[in-house]
């Protein structure tokens, strides 16, 4: 079963892209930066607000699939200066309690100049 995921409490595919995507029982995040899902406007703030931000838009692409934090089993994260990456992590680590397998490396730019994206992969 394959299915596109679509939400308001992430920010809309501005592209030929999906939200999320289910494939099965894995589900497939895109990169998600700091897009406010109500306004469509980019939070152009601090790493802690981005991140934040970033991570209640996910924690809505995952609950519209029926699934949480816990059932994350990859990430993928771009930092925009691995100078942020410290407190990036301390965010990072109190929603991924589950600790998934993940990828952390500095992109030379980022859409909108975002200072971080993070994508997930989650499976029931």
């Amino acid at each position: 079963m394959n299915k596109i995921i679509s939400t308001d409490k992430a920010p809309k595919a501005i592209g030929p892209y999906s939200q999320a995507y289910l494939c099965g029982n894995t589900l497939y995040c895109s990169g998600q930066i700091a897009i406010n899902p109500e306004t469509n406007e980019f939070l152009n703030g601090t790493i802690e607000e981005q991140t934040n931000l970033i991570l209640n838009n996910i924690e809505g692409l995952l609950e519209a699939a029926g699934y949480g934090f816990e059932d994350v089993v990859k990430t993928t994260c771009f930092l925009a200066d691995m100078k942020d990456f410290a407190v990036f992590n301390n965010l990072y680590e109190k929603a991924f309690i589950s600790k998934p397998a993940r990828s952390c490396v500095a992109a030379k730019e980022l859409p909108k100049n975002a200072l971080v994206e993070i994508e997930v992969i989650a499976v029931k």
